[in-house]
């Protein structure tokens, strides 16, 4: 049983409230009961990682349960020394809970891409909170759903659409952060797109120089708009394929 809030040092505290309210303010935790949460911020603790640092590596079974609530991780499939982009997870989101929930070794690499601040419970602690609490389970399983179906988005982008394609649609679905200036940032470096997208830097580069006559034009790592129309048009993207996938609950159902 975890020691008590009042009998502990300040400092432990500190870091308990600190992951409690961490918790309490995940979206799609809302409808866990605050005594599950709070029993979950007594096993766990905050943690900084600046880019480039190694989360975990694939083969290893987890330790914790790790929830991403600022930052970014890059998730890459690995075969001896050559990595490929799974997905770049954002928060708030779980880091592989399939392999934490299944006590299973982890399938592929974490590296921190962007400075991640994440909030860690031992797994065996989260496995039983998951199997005991109902509402804890069901958002769970959001989160599992949610991830599954992207992963399913990311296959149909590979499988139905030509590399030209998957780079204007990628592409195009970055406008939608234009704020007018007519130029935008590449979110992430050339070679963690191309192997996002299922192809050679040098398949991206050749697909990137035959996006000018759509009408965006890349330069290092900056995209022109000239003619989004002229891009829309020739990249439409798929609500099915290119939409958002938002973590949603299961919701109770009362018989």
């Amino acid at each position: 049983m975890p020691t008590s809030l009042a009998s502990r040092a300040p400092a432990e505290r500190g870091a308990e409230t600190a992951a409690r309210e961490a918790l309490r303010g995940v979206a799609w935790l809302r409808e866990v009961p605050r005594r599950t949460l709070d029993a979950l911020a007594a096993e766990a603790m905050l943690h900084r990682l600046p880019a480039g640092s190694l989360v975990f590596e694939q083969a290893e079974t987890p330790v914790f349960a790790q929830f991403l609530l600022s930052g970014s991780i890059e998730l890459l499939g690995v075969r001896g020394s050559v990595e490929t982009l799974v997905e770049l997870l954002r928060p708030v989101d779980l880091v592989i809970p399939a392999a934490v929930v299944g006590g299973q070794p982890y399938l592929m690499r974490a590296r921190v891409h962007e400075e991640a601040h994440l909030l860690l419970v031992r797994a065996e602690v989260f496995r039983q909170a998951v199997a005991s609490d109902p509402a804890l389970c069901r958002a769970v399983l959001g989160c599992l759903a949610a991830q599954f179906r992207r992963q399913v988005r990311v296959a149909k982008n590979l499988k139905l659409r030509s590399a030209e394609e998957r780079v204007g649609c990628y592409l195009v679905a970055l406008l939608q952060q234009d704020d007018g200036a007519g130029t935008l940032r590449l979110p992430i470096e050339k070679h963690l797109i191309a192997s996002q997208l299922g192809m050679t830097r040098e398949t991206f580069s050749r697909a990137l120089s035959g996006m000018a006559k759509f009408g965006l034009r890349v330069v290092g790592d900056a995209l022109h708009v000239e003619d989004a129309d002229a891009a829309r048009a020739r990249f439409p993207l798929d609500p099915l394929i290119d939409g958002p996938e938002p973590i949603v609950p299961l919701r109770e159902r009362k018989i």
